[in-house]
């Protein structure tokens, strides 16, 4: 282990190099340009390959071919990339090829403030792609969490053939601050299944049916492998039929939903007594964090709940901390993105918004602002 001071980018380029990429394809654009320019200097010394696309749609279908060609494959992206990138993503989840997506938010829509913060891409995170689906995205709030969960990123995507998404924010992309390094050995590190039949058995989707993951033999293994984005069976052949087609998606989906507690992750602060529990998600959680434990110091039972993956979100261990909670507060830079998963999820609650809008990192002031009526 080695203690370290960097940017959050950097963090996370370094947990990509330890988890084992291979590849990373990407075209430059703020506020992720230093993964680029970093992992372009230090990837090649691992023996990885960087790729300049000459746009976002190239660079998601190259991390599509650089992972069924047998890598680790990653891109990194803000909002105006990731809409370019969303047929590309569809493709992903179609034919279940694990990939990483670095997603730093900035103020939108369209190009909005280039360099400024946002948290508005939310819903767009998971549903940027036509289709019913499922994949993962998790949210940092720290340069050691952007570390630590590029590496779980890296983990979730081989265990589930999915692409994971690790959504980070302006702020988060260009702070600095210490954080533990680790190597690979020191980490766990874990690559996709294969499979365990002779070539002329295998079949490219034929599901474990334990976790309903198929095994992956990648181009060049030997194997007769397809990579279909229609409908198609577990040989990989198109296939338009009701049967096959209801199979094929409700595969994608249960694989996420049936495993999924063992994908969530959150934490809790001061939630024991709460009365008054906010949820809060990135570079703002850690200024509701500071909120909390101020208003504890004047008697005001308050506890904060951080949904760290937010596709899917921890809705059990969101529901046992709310259980005593007469107000709930989900502060976010949008006007209401995870407010309405939330209200979704706890249907019984008073459940209530206090937006944050506007380029700049949130300050104290800002965010008490919001939910100063509230309170």
């Amino acid at each position: 282990m080695e203690v370290r001071f960097q940017p959050g980018n950097i963090a996370v380029s370094e947990g990509a190099i330890v988890a084992g990429l291979k590849f990373f394809a990407g075209y430059p654009i703020t506020p992720v340009n230093e993964i680029f320019e970093y992992l372009s200097q230090e990837l090649p010394k691992y023996g990885g390959i960087i790729y300049q696309a000459e746009d976002e749609i190239a660079a998601i279908n190259a991390i599509i071919g650089a992972s069924w060609a047998g890598v680790k494959a990653m891109t990194a992206t803000s909002g105006p990339g990731y809409s370019l990138m969303a047929e590309g993503i569809g493709y992903a989840i179609m034919v279940e090829a694990p990939i990483v997506i670095v997603y730093s938010m900035r103020a939108g829509p369209s190009t909005g403030v280039a360099t400024g913060t946002g948290q508005g891409d939310v819903i767009q995170s998971k549903w940027a792609s036509h289709g019913h689906y499922e994949l993962i995205v998790l949210a940092p709030n720290s340069v050691q969490e952007c570390f630590d969960l590029t590496i779980e990123a890296f983990n979730l995507a081989e265990k589930y053939r999915v692409p994971v998404i690790v959504l980070i924010d302006a702020v988060l992309s260009h702070m600095s601050e210490k954080y533990v390094w680790k190597s690979p050995s020191e980490v766990k590190l874990i690559t996709r299944k294969k499979p365990a039949v002779p070539p002329e058995q295998y079949k490219p989707f034929r599901p474990d049916p334990e976790d309903l993951v198929p095994p992956m033999a990648c181009y060049g293994e030997g194997y007769a492998v397809l990579a279909e984005s229609l409908s198609h069976d577990e040989r990989g052949y198109y296939d338009p039929s009701k049967e096959t087609y209801a199979k094929l998606v409700e595969r994608l989906t249960m694989k996420i939903i049936k495993n999924k507690k063992n994908i969530v992750i959150s934490e809790t602060y001061m939630t024991s007594d709460a009365n008054t529990l906010f949820i809060a998600f990135g570079s703002v959680s850690r200024v509701v964090h500071a909120i909390v434990r101020e208003l504890r110091s004047e008697g005001i039972r308050a506890g904060l709940f951080r949904p760290i993956t937010l596709w899917p979100i921890d809705d059990e261990g969101l529901r046992k901390v709310a259980s005593k909670a007469e107000k709930v507060i989900v502060v976010e830079m949008n006007y209401g993105q995870l407010y309405r998963e939330i209200m979704n999820i706890l249907r019984d609650k008073n459940v209530l918004l206090a937006p944050v809008i506007g380029p700049d990192p949130p300050s104290i002031d800002d965010v008490y602002s919001s939910i100063g009526e509230i309170l």
